[in-house]
């Protein structure tokens, strides 16, 4: 019996990735699967899609393997060779670090060649000709990408030339909609379509603003400085301090977790309210300030001052505070 070649998937858990896998293993290609975690793209993120996507891999089939960017993705994003989209994602280096992780598995493996479930023109910084040819070049892997959902609309392949996948085996699609996809979906068997898989924080405007603040006053943020970016309301006080709020009982508990030994957390004793965090050099001299922001976002009754708890390296202390009033806060609000 003749072995089955090998191909390395970079899987994200939505449909087009998936129907690249189906192509594969229907022109009898064994696939092994690479899902990449980063700190702003990170499918065990407590949504839930870190088991959808390892749920993916089960049903498919295939082995899965992750892989963690961490210092190196944010070394990266401190300056992008190929600068940003629309936020402050760097689509292009982003990609490229993506597959020379999964060129790593296929030379472990011996697989023939990598396929994504990228589609020509699905989106604009990434996903145009000209980017797909720099992603291969910058991640070494010319002639070595196989996108399968639209193959039949790009330049040939190592693997086309040398007779490993056939043209008429290969897909046409283009553009952002997804009717093919979905007809192709029923045909493979695909249950419940997922949307399309991998959302980037870094996409978002929100989110953006506050990574753009972060880089802005911080040499190289650590990776608990991007995660309390996920939670919270953001105010930058000064050039090293900042204040994040709370808004929930979920996000107060994350910011418990998150305080460093030089952090200030602060909480309304007697009331209902967020738990706040004051970080940076500076944070001692905000004290009082950053007590009437958490009275203010709390249940503490106006006009009365109400008292605020307030905790660093483990010591605990009292001051009181009224409801600052909007105008004193909102001009540093991120």
């Amino acid at each position: 019996m003749t072995e089955k070649k090998k191909v390395v998937a970079l899987l994200s858990g939505g449909l087009d990735s998936q129907l690249a896998v189906k192509m594969m293993q229907k022109q009898g290609f064994e696939v092994s699967a690479v899902a990449i975690k980063t700190p702003f793209c990170d499918f065990d993120c407590g949504r839930g899609c870190g088991f959808e996507i390892r749920e993916r891999a089960d049903t498919l089939g295939i082995d899965l393997k992750t892989v963690y960017l961490g210092d190196e993705y944010i070394e990266m994003l401190k300056n992008p060779k190929h600068g940003f989209g629309s936020g402050m994602n760097p689509c292009i280096d982003c990609r490229a670090m993506m597959f020379k992780a999964a060129k790593k598995e296929m030379e472990k493996i011996g697989a023939e060649f990598i396929i994504s479930g990228e589609v020509l023109g699905q989106r604009p910084m990434s996903q145009h000709g000209p980017a797909l040819r720099t992603i291969e070049k910058e991640s070494d892997l010319e002639g070595k990408i196989v996108r399968p959902l639209s193959a039949g609309l790009l330049g040939k392949t190592e693997a086309e030339k040398n007779g490993l996948i056939k043209r008429e085996d290969l897909g046409m699609i283009s553009g952002r909609r997804r009717i093919v996809q979905l007809q192709l979906a029923k045909e493979y068997g695909i249950e419940d379509p997922p949307n399309a898989g991998g959302g980037c924080l870094l996409t978002d405007p929100a989110f953006s603003l506050r990574a753009k603040d972060l880089f802005g006053h911080i040499e190289t943020p650590t990776i608990n400085d991007i995660d309390l970016l996920k939670i919270g309301r953001h105010f930058r006080l000064d050039q090293y301090t900042k204040l994040v709020v709370g808004r929930n009982y979920n996000e107060n508990e994350m910011i418990k977790s998150l305080a460093l030994s030089n952090d200030v957390l602060l909480e309304v004793r007697d009331h209902v309210g967020p738990v706040s965090i004051l970080r940076g050099k500076n944070c001692d001299d905000y004290l009082d300030f950053g007590a009437q922001v958490t009275t203010r976002y709390s249940d503490a009754p106006k006009p009365k001052a109400s008292v605020v708890i307030t905790e660093k390296n483990g010591k605990k202390a009292e001051v009181l505070a009224k409801h600052a009033e909007e105008a004193t806060y909102i001009k540093y609000r991120i």
